[in-house]
Parts: C-alpha cells; structure tokens; sequence
C-alpha cells in the first residue's frame, strides 16, 4: 500500500541495491537514490507505471551505469534534477515516455554520461530546461525531435557543456523568456542562432560570458523587450 519511496536510500552507504519491493502503487519517488554509494542498482523489478515525481531520483548517484529499459514514465511529471551529478556513464533512455513531462530543470546537469540520446523524448508540455545539459560530459547531443514551444525558461541550459557543435535550427523559442548564462563557459565553437526567436526574452545576462563560440550572428536578434544584457559577451 505504499505510494511514497520519496529519498527511500538517500545517502545509504550500501555497495549494491536490489529493490525487489512491490511499486505497482507508489506515485512518488524523489530522491529516491539520491547521494547513494551504491555502485549498483538492479531496477529491474522497479514498477514505476504510476509515478508523478522523479525529481532527483538518481540526483548524486554512485552507480556507475543505470538500466532503466522497463521504466514507464507515461505519468511523470516532473524530472527536474532527475539526474544531476550522477556518476553513471551510461543511460537507457529509449524507452521514456515524456509526454506529461512540465519541467526538466537540471536533468542531466553534471551528469558523467558520455552519451545522452534523448532522441525519443516528447517535449510539447516542458515549460522549463533551464541548465538541463549544463556541466554534462557527452560530447554529442541531438535535439532536432525536440519540440520547444512552450518553454519559457532556457538559463543555462547548455552551461559548461563540453559539446564543440550543436544544432538548434529545430528550435521553437517564441515563448522563452530567460536565456541567462545559456552558452556561459560552453565548449561549442560553432553556433547558428539565426531560427532563434527571442521577441519575448527579457533576460540575456552571461549568455555568451566564456563561451568557445568564434563566431556569431545575431543581426536577427530581437531585443525590444531585454532589460538585461549584464557580461553578455
């Protein structure tokens, strides 16, 4: 009858997790794992069919790899934080199913991933990737499936990434509001931003502070409505 595994092993010094309990019920699992020493969790028998919250779920996670190839994340709603600072350097995404997902705030920041294919994901009712991919270590990214239109909140989501190119002529940013510190301190040296709409953008402070790119257009920029542009360049 449980419906809450809410930080459950929250900085548990266990080497190894097993979870075999019974989940068919449990809407909440935030924290979840979160700071464990555990450098490996079996999830195989993790029944997620249910669950809202996976805010920091394997936020500070030891384990060095994560299979959730049975997750169902058909009811979630949040994955903020879902997995910051984690130390696994693979992640089965595939199979997520983000369709009900409002906010990815953090996700995948200071994630260890070499890879981060999110090529499935459904983004058509996320308001929020601020610092989603920030810090990540994938050199790679692909975002072209992701539809952005109803984000509002962009700040530092590729900030300290180690991406060198990326290609973000697929995105829809009509609605964003903040684009603070987006590319601060960010590897990418080549950037096409000519399919930005930043009309709505009020906020451009540290955008480009850092940053690797050599070369930049932004003649296109619409600023009528930026209040600040504080160590943008």
């Amino acid at each position: 009858n449980v419906t809450s595994y809410a930080y459950l092993y929250e900085g548990s010094a266990a080497s190894s997790i097993n979870v075999t309990f019974n989940s068919a019920n449990v809407t909440n699992m935030q924290g979840m794992f979160k700071d464990t020493k555990a450098t490996s969790i079996n999830l195989t028998s993790l029944n997620t069919s249910k669950v809202i919250n996976m805010i920091s779920m394997f936020e500070g996670s030891n384990a060095t790899s994560l299979n959730l190839n049975n997750f169902n994340t058909t009811n979630v709603v949040s994955m903020i934080s879902m997995f910051q600072n984690s130390k696994a350097t693979s992640l089965s995404l595939t199979r997520f199913n983000t369709k009900n997902v409002k906010d990815m705030t953090n996700m995948f920041s200071g994630s260890a991933a070499t890879s981060i294919n999110v090529s499935s994901f459904n983004t058509s009712n996320v308001t929020s990737m601020g610092g989603m991919f920030s810090s990540t270590k994938a050199t790679t990214l692909d975002l072209s499936s992701f539809n952005t239109s109803n984000i509002t909140d962009m700040h530092a989501m590729f900030e300290y990434s180690s991406q060198k190119e990326l290609n973000l002529s697929s995105f829809n940013t009509s609605n964003v509001t903040t684009m603070f510190g987006l590319f601060r301190f960010s590897e990418v040296n080549l950037l096409n931003l000519n399919s930005f709409n930043t009309s709505s953008v009020t906020m451009m402070a540290s955008m480009f502070a850092y940053s690797k790119i050599t070369t930049l257009d932004l003649s296109n920029f619409d600023t009528s409505n930026v209040t600040s542009t504080q160590t943008m360049f």
